[in-house]
C-alpha cells in the first residue's frame, strides 16, 4: 500500500479536516481474507461502547461517521455494544463473517482489544476511536493529557475566584474508570496543573464512569472528611452530575470540573454548579476519523505526526474550555440544541449568555 501522511489536528489548532498526500486506488486490506469477497473493502465495521458513559455516541458519533463515510461511497456497519463486553465480541464477529475493509472500534472495558487482532489476523486495519486500544493501528481522539490540564486549570482557577489557597485546600479527585486508557490521561493531565499549584488530593475514590455510583463514591468522601471539601477534580460530566446532587443535598457550592460538553453539564455550568466543561468538538474527531478510514479503504499507508507510548500514530484533536461564555458556542457549533438546554431554570441564564 502506498503511505500518505496525515497531519495532525493537534498541529493545526482544532481545525477540523486532515491533509492527505497523493491517493492510490485499489480495495482496502482484508477485502480479500474477510468475508464478503471484494465487497468487503468498501465496509467500514464500527463499534460503539454503550449509550450511558456519554450520550454522544448515540446522538453524534454515530451520525457524523455515518455520513462522512456514506458521502465518500463507503458502506457502513455501525452498531453499539450497550456496555456488553460479551456483545461487543459478538457484534465484531458477526461484522468479520461478512468481511471489514477497515475497523474503527471506541473500546470497552479492553474488549476491543480481542477484536483488534482478529481483525489484524485477517489483514485488516484497526482504528482505535477516542479510546486507545492495545493493537491497533492507528488512535484517533482528542490530546486528552490537554483535556486533563483544561479541567485542572478549572479547578486552580475556581479555587482562585473563591480566595482559597490551593496548598490548603480540600480537593477530591474523581477519575474515571481505569479499564479506559484515556482515564489515565485525564488524570496525568489534571494532576499536572493541579499539583504544580500546590494542591494535594484530600480525597480520591476508586475512578468510574457512571454518574449514580460517583455519587455514592463522592458522598462516602465527602463524610470521610466531616463535610468540608473546597473543590472537586471531576473527570466528565455524567460523573460530575453526580457529585452535584450530593454537594446540592449539602448546600455547598465549590470549583467542579467535567468534559463532554454534555447537555446536563452545560446546564451546570450555566447554573453555576459546574466551573466549566471541556468541549471536545465530536466532528472534528469523526471527521479526522473518517479521512483516516478513506485513506485505508482506498489501500494506503498513512503516517502521523504524533504517536501514542507504544508506537502507536496517533492523531489528536484540540479540546476547549468551556464557561458560561463559552457555552454559546457549543450551541452554535450543533453539539447541543437550545430547546433541550435551555429548560426550566436554566432559561434565564440562557437569555443572559445569549443563547438562544
Amino acid at each position: 500500500m502506498k503511505k500518505t501522511s496525515l497531519v495532525s489536528v493537534a498541529a493545526i489548532a482544532g481545525a477540523s479536516a486532515l491533509l492527505l498526500a497523493a491517493c492510490s486506488s485499489g480495495s482496502g486490506s482484508g477485502s480479500e481474507e474477510g468475508g464478503g469477497g471484494e465487497a468487503a473493502g468498501t465496509r467500514a465495521c464500527v463499534i460503539l461502547p454503550d449509550a450511558a458513559s456519554s450520550p454522544r455516541w448515540e446522538n453524534n458519533d454515530r451520525t457524523y461517521l455515518e455520513q462522512g463515510l456514506a458521502d465518500a461511497g463507503f458502506e457502513t456497519d455501525i452498531q453499539n455494544a450497550q456496555g456488553d463486553t460479551s456483545k461487543y465480541a459478538t457484534i465484531a464477529d458477526q461484522q468479520l463473517s461478512k468481511g471489514c475493509g477497515v475497523m474503527l472500534l471506541v473500546d470497552y472495558n479492553g474488549a476491543g482489544a480481542a477484536v483488534a487482532e482478529k481483525a489484524k489476523a485477517e489483514g485488516i486495519p484497526v482504528i482505535a476511536y477516542d479510546r486507545p486500544i492495545e493493537g491497533a493501528d492507528y488512535y484517533v481522539s482528542f490530546d486528552n493529557v490537554e483535556v486533563g490540564r483544561l479541567e485542572g486549570q478549572s479547578i486552580v482557577d475556581g479555587l482562585a475566584a473563591a480566595g482559597k489557597d490551593p496548598a490548603s485546600a480540600v480537593v477530591v479527585y474523581m477519575g474515571g474508570d481505569p479499564t479506559d486508557g484515556n482515564a489515565k490521561m485525564f488524570h496525568d493531565g489534571a494532576v499536572e496543573v493541579m499539583e504544580g499549584a500546590g494542591i494535594s488530593p484530600a480525597a480520591e475514590p476508586p475512578g468510574v464512569w457512571d454518574g449514580d455510583e460517583s455519587a455514592t463514591n463522592f458522598e462516602n468522601a465527602l463524610t470521610s472528611l466531616g463535610g468540608k471539601v473546597d473543590a472537586v477534580w471531576v473527570a466528565n460530566d455524567t460523573n460530575a452530575a453526580g457529585v452535584i446532587t450530593v454537594l446540592d443535598k449539602n448546600n455547598l457550592v465549590v470549583p467542579v470540573s467535567g468534559q463532554d460538553a454534555s447537555i446536563a453539564g452545560l446546564q451546570n455550568v450555566l447554573l453555576g454548579k459546574q466551573t466549566a466543561t471541556v468541549y471536545k468538538p465530536i466532528k472534528e474527531e469523526a471527521d479526522a476519523a473518517v479521512e483516516l478510514a478513506i485513506a485505508l479503504l482506498n489501500g494506503e499507508s498513512p503516517t502521523a505526526d504524533q504517536e501514542l507510548e507504544d508506537g502507536t500514530p496517533y492523531i489528536a484533536v484540540t479540546p476547549i474550555l468551556v464557561g458560561p461564555e463559552e457555552v454559546v458556542t457549543v450551541v452554535e457549533a450543533g453539539d447541543a440544541d437550545a430547546g433541550e438546554l435551555c429548560q426550566g431554570e436554566v432559561e434565564a441564564k440562557c437569555a443572559e449568555f445569549g443563547i438562544e
